[in-house]
C-alpha cells in the first residue's frame, strides 16, 4: 500500500473518525463552557469514587495476583513470539523506555510531594503529624501507590496484546485481546467500540500526566527563574511539549523515542547517585529497606482497605484515584510495552515490566522523600509546610536545600520536559496504531492529528480546571476500561490454557502412534502457514 493509500486507509477508518470526533468535542465543550465541564466531571468523578472505589480496589488486586500465576506457573516459559526471536532491545534500551512511558514523569511530580504530603497529613486520623510515625507510614503508603499494583495493571494490558499478537498473529488492538473469551466471532460493532474506548482512555489518561508535569514546570520557572505561574505560560510550555513529541514520535520508536528514553534514564540514575551520597545516605539506605520490609508485611491489608466505618476519604482521593491513573493509561503503556517486548517469555516479561520499575520508584521515593523527611525531622526545614501549599513546587523546595541549586533545578526542569516529550511520543505513536487497524508503522499525518489533540486537550483541562480536574476525568474514563481488563483476563487465560492443552494431546499422540503423529503435526504446520491468526503454535 503506498503512503497515500495508508493515509487515506487512516482516516476512513471508523476507530479514527469516531474517537478523534469525541475528544475534539469533549475539547470545544472546554473551552466554550469550562464552569459546565467541571462541575460535571467532579461531580461524576465524586459519584463513581464513592460507589466504586471497592471495585477499583478488588480488580487490581486480582490484576497483581493473576500476573503473578502466569509467570510462576507453567505458562511463564512462553515466548512472546516464535520460539527462535530474540529481544529486539536490550535490558536496559527496554526498562529505560517503559519506565520513561509508564510513569517517569509522574515519579518525579509526586517523588518528594506525596511522601511529605502523608507525613504532614497522615493518612489515618490518630497519628501525629510530622512525627517519626507519620514518618514511616508516610513511606509505606508511597510504596505502596508506586508499587506492583500500578505495574500490574500494565503488566495485564501489555501481555495480552504482544501474546495475541506475536503468538497469535493478531494485530495490535485490545479488541483483539478479547478473542479467547469465547469461540464466536465478537461482533465489528463491539470491536470497534472497545477500541474507541481504549483510544478515549487513552487520551484522558495521558493529558492527566502531561497536566500534572506542565503545572509542575511552570511551578519551578516560576519559583526558580520567577517567571509568571499563568495559564498564557502554560499554554506556551504545551506548544513547546507539542513540537518535541510530535518530531520524536515521527522519527519512530528506534530512533526519537529510544535516544530520549535513554537519556532520560541517564538522567533519573544520576539525580538519585547525587542526592544518595549528597543527602542522609544511612538514613535513606535504612528508609528504603524499612519500607519494603513495610510494604511486604501490609501488602495484602493495603490492597484491600476501605473505610467504611470512618467515612474517611483518604483511599479513594489517593489510592482509587491512582488506580483509575494508571487503568486509563494502560491501552497506551500495554500497547507500547508489548511493541518493545516481541521475543521475551511470559515469565520475562511479567518479572521486567511490573517489578523493576517499581524498585526503581521505590529507591527514588526513599531518596527524595526520605531526604525531605529526614530534614523535617532533624533539621526543621518546614519543608512539608512548603509542599502543602503547593504541591508542584515540592521538588524545587526540597532541591533549595542542596548546593548548585540552580543547575540542580534546570537539569531537573529538562528531566521533567523530557519525561512528557517521551510519554507523549509514546501516546502519539500507539493511538496512531490503535485508529490505523493496529498497523504497526502509523502515518505521520494520523499521528500528527494525536498530537494536536493531545496537546488541545491538555491544555483545556489545565486552564478550566487545575489538577482537580485533571483528576477527575482519569477517574471517570477508568470504570469501562476496568470491566474490559477484566474480560481480557479471562480470554488471555482460556487462550493459553488451550494451547497447552494441544501440546499434551499432540504429545500424547506421538507416544501412540509416532509415524501418524508425525503426518498430522506436518499437516497442521501446513494450517498453520495457511491461516496463521487461527491456529496455535506449539510451544
Amino acid at each position: 500500500m503506498t503512503k497515500k493509500n495508508l493515509e487515506r486507509a487512516s482516516f476512513n477508518n471508523p476507530v479514527f473518525k469516531i474517537s478523534a470526533t469525541i475528544v475534539t468535542l469533549f475539547a470545544l465543550w472546554g473551552m466554550l463552557s469550562p464552569q459546565s465541564m467541571t462541575t460535571i466531571a467532579a461531580a461524576v468523578a465524586n459519584y463513581i469514587g464513592n460507589s466504586f472505589g471497592w471495585f477499583y480496589m478488588m480488580s487490581v488486586a486480582f490484576f497483581v495476583a493473576f500476573c503473578l500465576f502466569l509467570a510462576f506457573s507453567k505458562y511463564g516459559k512462553i515466548k512472546l513470539g516464535q520460539e527462535n526471536e530474540k529481544p529486539e532491545f536490550s535490558f536496559f534500551a527496554w526498562i529505560s523506555m517503559l519506565f520513561a512511558a509508564g510513569f517517569g514523569a509522574g515519579i518525579v511530580f509526586w517523588g518528594v510531594a506525596e511522601p511529605m504530603t502523608h507525613f504532614a497529613n497522615p493518612p489515618t486520623g490518630n497519628i501525629e503529624p510530622q512525627s517519626a510515625e507519620a514518618a514511616r507510614v508516610a513511606m509505606n503508603y508511597s510504596f505502596f501507590n508506586w508499587g506492583l499494583h500500578q505495574w500490574s495493571v500494565f503488566t495485564l494490558v501489555g501481555l495480552a496484546l504482544a501474546y495475541f499478537q506475536f503468538r497469535k498473529k493478531s494485530k495490535l488492538l485490545i479488541s483483539e485481546t478479547l478473542d479467547g473469551v469465547s469461540k464466536k466471532k465478537m461482533n465489528k460493532t463491539l470491536k470497534r467500540s472497545i477500541n474507541i474506548l481504549a483510544v478515549v482512555a487513552t487520551v484522558t489518561g495521558v493529558a492527566t500526566s502531561l497536566g500534572m508535569g506542565v503545572l509542575q514546570i511552570n511551578a519551578g520557572l516560576s519559583h526558580v527563574f520567577s517567571l509568571p505561574n499563568t495559564g498564557g505560560m502554560q499554554i506556551g510550555i504545551i506548544g513547546l511539549m507539542f513540537v518535541l513529541f510530535t518530531l520524536s514520535a515521527i522519527t519512530g520508536v528506534n530512533k526519537g523515542i529510544k535516544i530520549l528514553s535513554n537519556l532520560n534514564m541517564v538522567l533519573v540514575v544520576g539525580f538519585m547517585l547525587f542526592f544518595l551520597f549528597n543527602g542522609p545516605t544511612v538514613f535513606i539506605l535504612e528508609t528504603f529497606v524499612l519500607g519494603i520490609g513495610d510494604y511486604l508485611t501490609n501488602f495484602v491489608g493495603m490492597s484491600f482497605q476501605m473505610t467504611p466505618y470512618s467515612g474517611e476519604t483518604w483511599v479513594k482521593d489517593w489510592t482509587v484515584f491512582y488506580w483509575a491513573w494508571v487503568i486509563t493509561w494502560s491501552p497506551f503503556v500495554g500497547s507500547f510495552v508489548a511493541r518493545i517486548s516481541r521475543g521475551r517469555t511470559i515469565r520475562q516479561f511479567v518479572s521486567g515490566v511490573m517489578i523493576v520499575p517499581p524498585l526503581i520508584a521505590f529507591v527514588w521515593m526513599s531518596i527524595f522523600g526520605g531526604t525531605g523527611i529526614y530534614m523535617d525531622l532533624f533539621q526543621n526545614t518546614a519543608l512539608s509546610t512548603a509542599v502543602s501549599e503547593n504541591v508542584a513546587t515540592a521538588i524545587f523546595v526540597f532541591l533549595e536545600q542542596f548546593p548548585l541549586y540552580g543547575l540542580l533545578s534546570a537539569l531537573m526542569l529538562v528531566l521533567i520536559m523530557i519525561f512528557l516529550v517521551t510519554s507523549a511520543d509514546s501516546t502519539v505513536y500507539v493511538l496512531g496504531i490503535m485508529t490505523s487497524d493496529g498497523n504497526e508503522n502509523p502515518s505521520n499525518a494520523v499521528k500528527g492529528i494525536w498530537a494536536v489533540l493531545i496537546a488541545v486537550i491538555t491544555g483545556v483541562l489545565i486552564v478550566s480546571s487545575g489538577l482537580q480536574g485533571l483528576q477527575s476525568v482519569a477517574l471517570i474514563a477508568a470504570l469501562p476500561f476496568t470491566v474490559i481488563m477484566l474480560f481480557i483476563s479471562v480470554s488471555l487465560m482460556k487462550s493459553l490454557s488451550q494451547e497447552k492443552f494441544e501440546v499434551v494431546i499432540e504429545e500424547h499422540e506421538v507416544k501412540l502412534n509416532p509415524v501418524q503423529a508425525s503426518t498430522k503435526s506436518s499437516s497442521k504446520e501446513g494450517e498453520r502457514q495457511k491461516n496463521p491468526k487461527n491456529s496455535s503454535v506449539e510451544i
